[in-house]
């Protein structure tokens, strides 16, 4: 029996403007909502809502075999209540069905489990929160900020009462086991562990319009076949990728709603293969074995570390005298200045900062406000510069 178990990960930040040193002290509105807003609208006509359709359409040709889970960052939820409301009325008919798991991470799609517990900790009841309230969902599975786990995380999210966490299934870690087994994080009684398998699922998220690959062209059928070779070698495959991928990141012109709209049915044909959630994966297969994860690691670009938001000085400067903030936020107690300091945590402002290379194609340039990273180093911090300007009076 082999489980496929879809997560979609649907994250968009509030991008900042050209915030330049005469704004200082001056003006205190730091985000491009004209951006944000065409943004949003853009992802949702060509992404979001043919991909919800798409998603209700296959549970119900299906008879409800079909399953999926999400992780809605809150940021992304309040924009498309303010601008796409139609996606959230999308997402709560696919609720309905009782085929989607939402699961829970950082409201604002922050890296706090790395720099304040606290506030970690608040972000995350934050998330449930709005889950709870705007889909009657109560999460029992997390997942960090780009797949961001170590054994640390997993023992905290336990003592938090979740029943299972998401990770990268990196060889670094894995050594000679497979990513496609139920896992305990080491130093955990109870909770466990899913583990990406990245290759098939970057098949689909990268590779699925490389003319130059030489699966090229992926078929629903070709990757059904690969999924039935897991039979006797796993018990599931994760398949964990962005959201966008489908019509933003590959484009209707390529295929991939025709791929998506056939390949649950040509998976459905072996008669060992289902679809699960992840709470599901978690309930019907026991850990294969404790598994360890000594350092940090996530899903982003080959290096599956923190170097594409921690690799570089600007981004580590930039990063240190944010949460250095965080005491002199909190003694404010002044609601919009911590708003605006929360919205600063949001990963995306340290990716955009990010002067390595990828071999994973141009994912660092999605959407990015800036030409260069220097100059998104030097908007963060004249905005920096203005909220502790804030804060002093």
């Amino acid at each position: 029996m082999v489980s496929v178990c879809f997560y979609f990960e649907a994250h968009q930040p509030l991008r900042l403007k050209n915030y330049s040193v005469f704004d200082i002290g001056k003006n205190h509105d730091y985000f491009n909502e004209k951006k944000n807003k065409e943004i949003i609208q853009r992802v949702a006509k060509k992404s979001y809502i043919p991909t919800n359709k798409a998603i209700l359409d296959l549970i119900n040709e299906t008879d409800g075999k079909f399953k999926v889970s999400y992780s809605l960052t809150g940021v992304l939820l309040e924009e498309l209540e303010k601008h796409a409301p139609n996606v959230i009325e999308s997402f709560e008919e696919l609720a309905k069905t009782g085929n989607v798991e939402f699961l829970s991470e950082t409201y604002h799609h922050s890296l706090s489990f790395l720099y304040s517990k606290r506030e970690f900790k608040e972000q995350v009841n934050m998330h449930k929160k709005k889950i709870f309230e705007m889909f009657k969902y109560r999460p029992k599975v997390f997942r960090n900020t780009e797949l961001i786990y170590n054994n640390e995380l997993g023992s905290f999210i336990e003592k938090m009462g979740y029943k299972g966490i998401l990770a990268e299934g990196v060889e670094k870690v894995l050594g000679w086991r497979s990513p496609n087994f139920v896992y305990r994080p080491a130093g955990t009684k109870k909770i466990k562990l899913l583990m990406k398998n990245y290759k098939l699922s970057d098949d689909i998220a990268f590779r699925f319009s490389t003319h130059d690959w030489k699966e090229f062209p992926l078929t629903a059928p070709k990757f059904a076949r690969w999924i039935d070779k897991v039979n006797g070698n796993g018990n599931c495959v994760n398949l964990f990728m962005d959201y966008e991928t489908f019509g933003e990141h590959q484009w209707s012109t390529t295929g991939i709603f025709r791929f998506l709209k056939h390949l649950p049915h040509e998976i459905l044909k072996h008669p060992d293969n289902n679809f699960m959630t992840p709470s599901e994966v978690i309930d019907n297969y026991k850990p294969m074995a404790e598994i360890d994860f000594p350092y940090t690691v996530s899903w982003a670009d080959l290096e599956r570390d923190l170097s594409a938001w921690l690799g570089n000085k600007m981004q580590q400067e930039a990063i240190k005298e944010l949460y250095e903030l965080e005491k002199f936020v909190r003694r404010s107690k002044n609601k919009k200045i911590m708003d605006d300091w929360r919205k600063l945590q949001t990963s995306d402002h340290f990716y955009y900062m990010c002067t390595k290379w990828f071999a994973d194609g141009d994912v660092h340039k999605y959407f990015n406000p800036y030409d260069s990273p220097y100059e998104g180093f030097i908007a963060f911090m004249n905005v920096m510069n203005d909220l502790i300007i804030r804060l002093k009076k």
